[in-house]
């Protein structure tokens, strides 16, 4: 499998391979969201929020729509993280306010053994179609970032049956029954690894993996139920598409790098809660390191902004291997021309750390 394509702008992708660049890449995680009035607008065109997910034609309008209003270095995919567990027949809906549910939840051996691992060309085929109609739209112009979440992340939703719970229920099974885990976890693993492939063949020049919830673990949780997943999944990704680059981002995950450094992906993503320069001293040269601006910055005005950008460009430091980016998903509420200035700044500042 190759998607070796002549790219205009392939700093992106230059970065996260350590490779030499002008300037510091930047993109926004969440950058297609809420905080922009084309995107609310697009959003009002669908019945619900997974309809505009099933819609190839709604996801590259989103896709596109920061990157014709910000200089950004690289599309996302439009989609979302519970895609593989509502293609594994889970019921998912989203309730206004309240954020993801799911009809059925998965807490035993039956609901393990009952659970199909979706065919990325059926089942997921919409966001299959979604790459390959943004790719078509990008032509050459930028490198397009395909994503799941991670297994362990997925596994929460799955075992609590929504988000933004205590993770009681799944604790609980790591802990008393921590071979059933290990097998709902071990299909998510190979749905994931079929969905990320399936991508990368439809279009995607690079793979990022969402470990939002990976933070909540123990060191030994940490190890067993999400850094062993994603070691798979990088494994599986350097047989399939080796050019390929791998991403990783384990939400309040600062105290792990080194060990995410081990699995052999690409880069690794920073929240705004660990130092990016310590960071870099920790990993050396094995990883690139993406972020980790905190999105509550983009509240303060333009000049404070461009402090914070100046501050985590110098904590990095000289050398190439660092793309600039939020330490999690931009924030609705955010001012667009906010987002604007941060893009800006990183443009005009970052070109002094590669000379």
């Amino acid at each position: 499998m190759s998607t070796m394509r002549k790219l205009q702008n392939d700093r992106f992708l230059r970065a996260l391979k350590r490779q030499s660049v002008d300037r510091t890449p930047v993109w926004m995680m969440r950058q297609a969201g809420r905080y922009l009035p084309e995107y609310r607008a697009s959003r009002a065109k669908a019945r619900d929020f997974m309809a505009l997910c099933r819609s190839p034609e709604l996801c590259c309008e989103v896709t596109l729509q920061p990157l014709d209003r910000y200089p950004l270095d690289t599309a996302i995919l439009f989609s979302d993280i519970l895609t593989i567990p509502d293609a594994m027949g889970l019921g998912l809906r989203f309730v206004e306010g309240e954020g993801p549910k799911f009809a059925q939840t998965v807490r035993d051996a039956r609901a393990v053994d009952a659970l199909p691992i979706p065919d990325p060309t059926q089942e997921l085929r919409y966001v299959i179609d979604a790459v390959h109609t943004i790719r078509s739209a990008l032509g050459d112009r930028l490198p397009l970032i395909g994503f799941s979440g991670s297994p362990w992340t997925l596994a929460t939703y799955m075992v609590e049956g929504e988000g933004g719970s205590d993770y009681l229920q799944i604790k609980r099974m790591g802990y008393e029954a921590p071979e059933l885990l290990d097998a709902l976890l071990a299909k998510l693993s190979a749905s994931v690894c079929l969905y990320l492939e399936a991508q990368v063949a439809a279009g995607a020049d690079a793979v990022m993996v969402f470990d939002t919830w990976g933070g909540v673990l123990s060191p030994a949780g940490y190890r067993r139920f999400s850094l062993q997943p994603m070691a798979q999944i990088v494994a599986h990704m350097k047989r399939v598409a080796p050019e390929v680059p791998v991403i990783l981002f384990t939400k309040n995950g600062g105290q792990h790098l080194e060990i995410m450094a081990d699995t052999g992906c690409d880069a690794l993503g920073l929240d705004w809660t660990t130092d990016v320069g310590a960071a870099r001293q920790r990993v050396g040269t094995r990883v690139a390191l993406q972020g980790n601006l905190d999105p509550a910055c983009l509240f303060a005005s333009p000049a404070k902004i461009e402090a914070a950008v100046a501050g985590i460009l110098e904590s990095y430091g000289q050398g190439n291997g660092h793309i600039f980016n939020l330490g999690h998903g931009i924030l609705p509420q955010t001012p667009p021309e906010h987002a604007g200035a941060m893009i800006e700044a990183v443009q005009r500042l970052s070109p002094a750390y590669h000379r």
